[in-house]
């Protein structure tokens, strides 16, 4: 699921989460620290937008913008890390760990060619958001459910261009088997990609809309097979933020999101 938008609180109380269990106890050393404080995932996202801005979209703001437009749709999202039990001997992740991003197909209607984790609205079928996060990834990916451990779910924000409400559940496993297209009129690409490669300070920039200006400008990763910016490149930052992962980069490297995505391919060269 992607958006252009801010992952930001919106005031209302928090959706049930349903009766699928939660296993943070599951989670090997290397992701302890970000487990522990998952909590502190949205206000790490919100501090990377300026002050005006984010008093224009965040909180009562939000509410307001879904009241009027008839409510917006409960989502979730599958933010799942795979890689080995233990790390190396320095505390820090393994080489080999890596994270669940698809990119959705230039054909949709709604953010299309956008970087995204697997998910999507919810089902009334679904049990909780940990349910729908899990459906929508082995629908969009082919992805063994049975092989993964819901950690914990992070706090549920509001997208105000999609307006979704989303739920992140963040999710482990030592080894998730092969993930692949599914449908290509939604998916384009269903990638595993390294963490080291968000983590790399030589991919990271910030970009912005050219309608909204510079002051709109949102962590972003420059990769070989996609551009990750919006909701999911926000989240994404917060997440190395929180566990510690994250290294110096360059946040003046700023821009415009079709001369960033003109980049895409050259391997984070900029």
């Amino acid at each position: 699921m992607s958006a252009g938008g801010s992952p930001l609180r919106n005031g209302d109380p928090a959706p049930a989460r349903g009766t699928v269990p939660l296993r943070p106890d599951a989670s090997p050393p290397w992701l302890r620290p970000l487990v522990d404080n998952v909590d502190d995932v949205p206000d790490a996202a919100r501090r990377r937008l300026p002050a005006d801005v984010l008093a224009m979209i965040t909180g009562t703001a939000a509410s307001a913008v879904t009241t009027l437009r008839g409510g917006g749709r409960e989502a979730a999202v599958l933010v799942l890390f795979s890689g080995p039990q233990s790390g190396p001997p320095d505390g820090g992740i393994p080489n080999d760990a890596d994270l669940l991003v698809t990119v959705r197909a230039s054909t949709l209607r709604h953010h299309a060619g956008q970087a995204a984790f697997p998910g999507g609205a919810s089902d009334p079928t679904d049990d909780g958001p940990v349910g729908t996060a899990l459906r929508e990834a082995r629908e969009e990916t082919g992805i063994d459910v049975s092989r993964l451990h819901p950690l914990a779910t992070m706090e549920r924000m509001f997208i105000a261009p999609s307006q979704f409400h989303v739920v992140p559940v963040l999710a482990y496993s030592p080894d998730p088997g092969p993930v692949a297209v599914v449908n290509e009129a939604e998916t384009a690409i269903v990638a595993r990609v390294p963490v080291r490669a968000f983590i790399n300070p030589a991919n990271r920039l910030m970009v912005y809309r050219g309608d909204l200006g510079r002051r709109w400008a949102g962590p972003a990763f420059l990769l070989n097979e996609m551009l990750v910016w919006g909701f999911t490149g926000q989240v994404i930052s917060a997440l190395l933020d929180v566990a510690g992962w994250a290294q110096p980069w360059d946040t003046t490297d700023e821009r415009e999101l079709d001369a960033a995505m003109a980049l895409v391919g050259e391997g984070g060269s900029r």
